[in-house]
């Protein structure tokens, strides 16, 4: 299945949650903001929803600086 994260393609291998996808590229739910097809979703919600093909994740990291 491919989709769109970070406006580039990706291919996913079979059903995927949002929650799984972070955890498999070891990024930190709460350390970012995710929009599918221009929806940000709650922190909540991210084990329920399952991404599909043709989807669109925007990953926006927060980064702390002084």
């Amino acid at each position: 299945m491919i989709i769109t994260v970070n406006g580039k393609p990706e291919e996913l291998s079979g059903p995927t949650s949002l929650m799984e996808f972070l955890q498999s590229r070891e990024i930190r739910a709460e350390r970012v903001v995710i929009e599918l097809n221009q929806d940000i979703v709650e922190k909540k919600d991210l084990t329920d929803i399952m991404i599909k093909e043709n989807d669109k994740l925007e990953i926006v990291r927060f980064v702390g600086g002084g």
